[in-house]
């Protein structure tokens, strides 16, 4: 049986940066680009330019740095977002710009207050507009799973007769279920007079946790473009998670006869790099990517497994770039060892970052009676974000505490090149370190999220503190690890600080266009 392919389109650094706190920096959104590249996206959405100057700016790098996926921005109907998605998107070696509008009569009631005719006059001016820019134009109508549907079908078609050469069919609000969604898909294909002039893409949110399930729905009934997020992060309960499709698709190949391009061995690092740069930690049971995906607890289960792993696991650890479910590496494992776990896990350092990773690693495995995928994965990330040059970086701390008594920090910094030193009490230990950093750091920021985390099982594992600080209208999320959780709470605050001076000297530093209302701009969902 012929495999159709089906085009993968990542909108992690759109769509995913809607979700409520997974605000994304200019460099976090390169980052992600950059390993979303590596598994062979074929299509990255980099973000909506006229939002926003972070925005744009984010679109431009990512455009410049893209070596093999698609870029695209996104631009509701109107002549300024378009011409801003067309700018941002310049340096790209191969770009698209996605266009939108709402068609549902809901929508254009009371969100749009536009007719019908209104409507699809729209369509025609914004699709010729993109046009200038890219023969690659992408158009989605919003709601389109509560649109009428023989307004939908007119919609279509004059979107292809005006120059679009996809079509994304998007359920916005996460209502439709799988025959329902499937059967849409159908009527499309047998109503539209020049469908095949364009491939037919879905954009599946899960409110009722039904993304993955109406996306495979509509690849079956013709759907040939899935549009997904990487841990299924978005807006309200989130997208379609890529991992989860890909997945489905290579797994099932007996019932599904389609395919994609995506090296599915990078999606453990790129998952684990979501969670770390949102602040949203992967929920322990999700499919794929949770940490007890490949753990067998019972003892039935584990009979098996040794029997033959295929009695319980339905894909392999290597499949997605874990060796297995657990490390075996420990203080008297050698460096070559260490070397060649790093690069199944995906990471390729210069002998000198080799080395010094390898020093913290004996540190780690002295402290730790077992060390895992996962405190490999924690203890990486946290040296790429030491060797950025940061303003602000912790020298030393130590703690004094005990019950009915205040708590009190000694903490020392380096700040802009210059050691200081300041001791500060507090309520509790982690209430005096926050204490000590503002005396050091004087901002106005307010501590919003506050969450710690085990990075694995036992008494002596790594904690994982996320933060997120905002001042005025700067919000910034924060990471740290260590297996002391007041050090890792030290190390996400000073992360965060360090993100705010950034943001703050990138505010200062732009005049612009984006100011007033259009940073106010409330980013649309498709």
């Amino acid at each position: 049986m012929k495999k159709n392919k089906i085009i993968i389109f990542d909108t992690t650094l759109r769509d995913g940066e809607q979700s409520a706190g997974a605000s994304m920096s200019i460099e976090d959104k390169v980052e992600i680009a950059t390993k979303l590249n590596e598994m062979k996206v074929d299509i990255i959405e980099a973000g909506f330019p006229f939002a926003s100057k972070g925005d744009f700016q984010a679109v431009k790098k990512v455009s410049e740095i893209s070596n093999h996926s698609i870029i695209c921005g996104l631009a509701r109907a109107q002549d300024k977002d378009i011409d801003t998605a067309g700018e941002a998107l310049a340096q790209a070696e191969r770009k698209r710009i996605h266009t939108f509008i709402s068609t549902s009569d809901l929508h254009m009631k009371y969100k749009l207050r536009m007719s019908k005719k209104e409507v699809l006059e729209s369509i025609k001016k914004s699709i010729a507009r993109a046009s200038k820019y890219t023969s690659d134009i992408e158009w989605s109508p919003e709601d389109a799973s509560r649109t009428n549907l023989d307004f939908l079908y007119k919609s279509i078609e004059v979107a292809i007769s005006s120059g679009a050469t996809t079509i994304n069919i998007p359920d916005t609000v996460g209502y439709a279920i799988p025959k329902e969604f499937a059967s849409l898909i159908k009527k499309i294909k047998n109503n539209v007079s020049n469908i095949d002039k364009a491939v037919i893409s879905v954009h599946c949110h899960n409110d009722l946790g039904l993304a993955v399930s109406n996306s495979l729905s509509a690849i079956i009934e013709g759907a040939r473009q899935v549009e997904c997020t990487v841990n299924g992060i978005g807006e309200r309960a989130g997208n379609a998670a890529l991992e989860e499709i890909v997945m489905c698709l290579k797994t099932r190949a007996d019932k599904l006869p389609f395919y994609t391009d995506i090296n599915t061995k990078k999606i453990t690092v790129i998952s684990h790099l979501v969670s770390t740069i949102t602040g949203f930690p992967v929920q322990p049971n999700k499919a794929i990517v949770g940490k007890n995906a490949f753990a067998h607890e019972s003892g039935i289960h584990q009979d098996g497994m040794l029997k033959n792993a295929n009695t319980y696991e339905i894909i392999t650890p290597e499949s997605i770039g874990l060796s297995s479910s657990e490390l075996v590496l420990g203080k008297h494992s050698g460096r070559h060892a260490f070397k060649v776990k790093l690069n199944e896990l995906g990471y390729d350092f210069d002998e000198r970052n080799i080395n010094k990773l390898f020093k913290q690693f004996k540190n780690l495995a002295d402290k730790k009676k077992q060390v895992f995928e996962e405190d490999l994965y924690a203890m990486v990330e946290s040296e790429k974000n030491f060797q950025k040059k940061m303003p602000i970086n912790l020298i030393d701390l130590s703690l004094k505490c005990g019950q009915g008594k205040n708590a009190e920090a000694k903490l020392k910094l380096e700040i802009f090149g210059e050691k200081k030193l300041i001791n500060e009490v507090g309520n509790g230990p982690i209430d005096a370190i926050f204490n000590a950093l503002k005396a050091l750091i004087p901002n106005k920021a307010n501590l919003i999220i506050y969450q710690v985390n085990a990075i694995t099982k036992g008494t002596d594992a790594q904690a994982e503190v996320n933060v997120r600080l905002e001042e005025k209208s700067i919000s910034v999320q924060g990471q740290g690890s260590d297996i002391d959780t007041m050090v890792a709470s030290a190390k996400a605050y000073i992360n965060a600080m360090n993100k705010l001076i950034l943001k703050r000297k990138r505010a200062n530093d732009s005049k612009s266009v984006f100011q007033t209302s259009n940073e106010k701009l409330n980013k649309h969902v498709i």
